[in-house]
């Protein structure tokens, strides 16, 4: 028997490719080292700092919509723009994803009032540039809602004026901590139960009923740590006292319009690609379920979406990055995201590159965080060939 004759390790493919990648590295890191030099040694040139340390001055305005004095440093200010963001990206995501889902759905109806509605849902908004969206639900909705001083409280339990809107909110008490605490433990509990009823339905074929377990042992230890620990949280309703409202959670009007304006717009696009997806789906899966006497909705709640999802899901991530990253578009509405709040520290002299910096790296850390999400749920959904 001859022996395979071992390969050079300068035309092994294994060692080719490492070597490709520190090469690729290194010239990265060389030419990220000669921009940094430059735009340092230009700096230095013309008088501007070069370090961090005016994160520690004060920022010298005052955030609407912020408890934050304008004594308050820097870095503060910038993490309150910073989790401004996170509230515009925490609650836009799920409303244009529901939004998109019903609307893309909507288009492929046999009703042919709801395929018209749809379709001009999605061609009037995704031919809009979005800054016209988010200027129009300003300009003609949230101002034109009743002055602060006037405003109105439907059902007794909204405050809402063109400047704030008051909505019920919670009261910590004072085993609010400690209730926390075990609702975490609930919900990792849940989380738990979820993998152990899916590995049984797996290995059995029972039905799973994740949601029962999950959601009722949560809700089961919830309430029993609420009535234990003597109602550490209390529901408090928006109270309007001549001018001044007390109670329950409030947000600024700007906030609502840019909240909604980009889930619209976005969601149009979402829309045509839930669209594609399920027309996407091969016929005969539809075939096969009406064989089975499935209803019009288990046929697209277990046969079709499933399948479309996992055509949607990568292109849908594009439309999250491009929601995120679109709120920068709240500056045209003075709402305090954190391209405004870097914009309103550089116009007050701190150093516009170390600044600009900042900005893109927490743009980049939300669309990372936003990717490695979507990605591990879209890994979830791969067919695993057995």
């Amino acid at each position: 028997m001859i022996p395979s004759a071992r390969v050079p390790f300068w035309r092994d493919q294994r060692v080719l490719r490492v070597a490709a990648q520190v090469v690729a590295a290194l010239a990265v890191f060389f030419l990220l080292y000669v921009l940094w030099f430059n735009v340092t040694n230009n700096m230095r040139a013309r008088g501007v700092r070069t370090d961090f340390n005016f994160l520690d001055q004060p920022f010298g305005v005052r955030i609407a919509g912020s408890d934050l004095r304008p004594t308050a440093p820097v870095r503060l200010a910038l993490l309150n723009g910073i989790r401004n963001t996170f509230a515009l990206a925490i609650v836009g995501l799920p409303l244009l994803t529901i939004l998109g889902v019903l609307v893309g759905v909507g288009r492929l109806s046999t009703n042919w009032l709801v395929a018209k509605i749809s379709s001009a849902y999605v061609e009037i908004l995704r031919n809009l540039p979005p800054l016209l969206v988010v200027i129009f639900a300003f300009q003609a909705v949230i101002l034109r809602l009743p002055a602060a001083r006037n405003p109105i409280t439907p059902f007794g339990w909204f405050v809402i004026s063109n400047l704030e809107f008051h909505v019920p909110g919670f009261r910590a008490g004072d085993n609010y901590r400690p209730f926390m605490l075990v609702v975490l433990v609930a919900v990792l509990l849940g989380a738990l139960l979820w993998w152990w009823r899916t590995r049984v339905h797996e290995r059995t074929g029972t039905p799973h009923h994740r949601w029962l377990w999950s959601l009722g042992t949560i809700a089961l230890v919830g309430t029993m740590a609420y009535l234990i620990l003597g109602r550490p949280l209390t529901i408090t309703l928006p109270q309007l006292e001549g001018r001044v409202v007390d109670g329950g959670y409030r947000g600024l009007g700007a906030f609502f319009a840019v909240v909604g304006a980009l889930a619209f717009y976005t969601s149009s696009h979402v829309a045509e690609i839930v669209r594609g997806s399920i027309l996407a789906v091969p016929k005969g899966q539809t075939e096969a379920a009406s064989a089975l006497a499935l209803s019009g909705f288990q046929r697209l709640r277990f046969v079709v979406l499933p399948q479309a999802m996992r055509i949607a899901l990568p292109p849908i991530i594009n439309q999250y990055l491009n929601y995120v990253k679109n709120t920068s578009l709240a500056i045209a509405v003075g709402f305090a995201e954190v391209t405004l709040v870097a914009f309103q520290a550089i116009g007050n002299g701190q150093p516009a590159p170390q600044v600009v910096v900042l900005l893109m790296g927490s743009y980049l850390v939300f669309s990372l965080v936003i990717s490695l999400l979507v990605n591990l749920y879209n890994r979830h959904l791969r067919i695993v060939a057995r």
